[in-house]
């Protein structure tokens, strides 16, 4: 069996596409019916049960009844519930979605051994997922086989508690801060490696070989991050073809203005005879008349010669600002190219550090609920006070 990879990413979040209310052109329908459906709830209904009580507390707490929330979901998305997904005026979404895949159509594809097993995983790692994110209520769970490749549409709704206000809310923030992740924008980066090393040691127990976690399907990209990145690079991209063009014809300019010459005629030929009334010379008409177009051409031709120096300087200075800013979009561009390729790969060490950090949080949530659960906390904060000062004195 080859190495294989783990693929997770934020799904676009259509509850007709997961559950087939209507056929793309890669399914095949014949192989529907082999679809597993781990769990369906209707959106409105998934809303009221796990919002409803906490509307009615609060509404209960107001004293003025243009405060009170009648429906939750309209309150936040001003529409009712939609089988796609809703962004609300402050960025929530109406529900959120995973997708999960193990290899690819080429290496897993559906109906091959190696998709058995992959199925085995999958549905071992989704009948696990709830009780892993006790934060993340899912209300949509569906394995698709009857595409390329078996994978798994995971939708939830993420749950936060607040001592303010509604004391439960559509929140992914909290949710994930409640369920030991952090806070900050890397929260769901930390989840979803934590996710990943859970379905790396399912992979591990059927036999597959997993490949180290990179950037590839929206793994570590979020759709703005990577939207960020293309924009960059099409933006250094145009620069560079600019700044080319601009280049090139600024070359041009400079040969063209190189190659101008501006002929006068020669005046050798003209015979200077003396005159009687001093060293004056006398010239026939035909001559002055050779000499004055002659003199006028010469003029003229010193003003043409400084202003085509002028701007022969110009073209040439402009070329060479021109060449310096190619060269370094040309740099700016290699360089945040290499910075991409060189962050598409996690170290196995901080992959390993970063597992470490979340058992560590997990098995310190699980001891205090523990110790909580026993009534020993006031016990455990004494202990741990005598400790703290027993360490001053010494």
């Amino acid at each position: 069996m080859n190495t294989k990879t783990i693929s997770m990413c934020q799904g676009k979040g259509s509850l007709s596409h997961n559950n087939r209310v209507f056929s793309a052109k890669n399914i095949d329908s014949s192989r529907t019916a082999d679809n597993i459906v781990f769990i369906r709830q209707g959106l409105g209904e998934t809303y009221d049960h796990l919002f409803g009580k906490a509307i009615e507390r609060y509404n209960a707490r107001q004293k003025r009844n243009d405060r009170c929330i009648p429906d939750y979901f309209q309150h936040l998305f001003n529409r009712p519930p939609s089988a796609s997904v809703i962004t609300g005026a402050n960025k929530q979404k109406s529900f959120y979605e995973d997708l999960v895949q193990i290899g690819t159509k080429d290496d897993t594809g559906v109906g091959s051994s190696d998709a058995e097993k992959a199925v085995e995983c999958l549905r071992e790692y989704m009948e696990g997922f709830q009780e892993r994110n006790p934060n993340f209520h899912v209300f949509n769970a569906v394995m698709h086989l009857d595409e390329a490749t078996p994978h798994l549409h995971i939708d939830y709704i993420p749950i936060g508690h607040f001592s303010n206000g509604l004391d439960t809310r559509n929140a992914m923030a909290k949710a994930l801060e409640e369920m030991g992740h952090g806070k900050g924008a890397n929260a769901i980066n930390r989840w979803r490696l934590s996710e990943w090393e859970v379905l790396h040691q399912i992979c591990t127990a059927h036999g597959i070989e997993i490949s180290e976690p990179k950037k590839s399907r929206g793994y570590s990209y979020t759709v703005q991050e990577y939207g960020e990145h293309k924009d960059k690079i099409r933006e250094l991209e145009s620069e560079k073809e600019r700044l080319t063009a601009e280049r090139d014809e600024a070359r041009v300019e400079v040969d063209k203005l190189s190659k101008k010459k501006v002929k006068i005629a020669e005046i050798e030929g003209i015979e200077a005879k003396e005159s009687m009334f001093g060293k004056k010379v006398t010239l026939s008409k035909e001559d002055y008349d050779k000499l004055n177009d002659t003199a006028k051409k010469y003029v003229a031709m010193e003003k043409s010669t400084k202003k085509l120096k002028s701007e022969r300087d110009t073209a040439v200075q402009r070329y060479d600002e021109l060449k310096k800013k190619y060269n370094s979009a040309s740099t700016e561009l290699s360089a945040y190219k290499k910075k991409e390729d060189e962050k598409r790969y996690f170290s196995r060490e901080k992959l390993n550090e970063q597992t470490r950090q979340i058992s560590d949080r997990e098995k310190l949530r699980k001891a205090m609920a523990f110790i909580s659960a026993c009534g020993l906390s006031d016990d455990f904060a004494r202990f741990k006070f005598t400790k703290i000062r027993g360490s001053e004195l010494e």
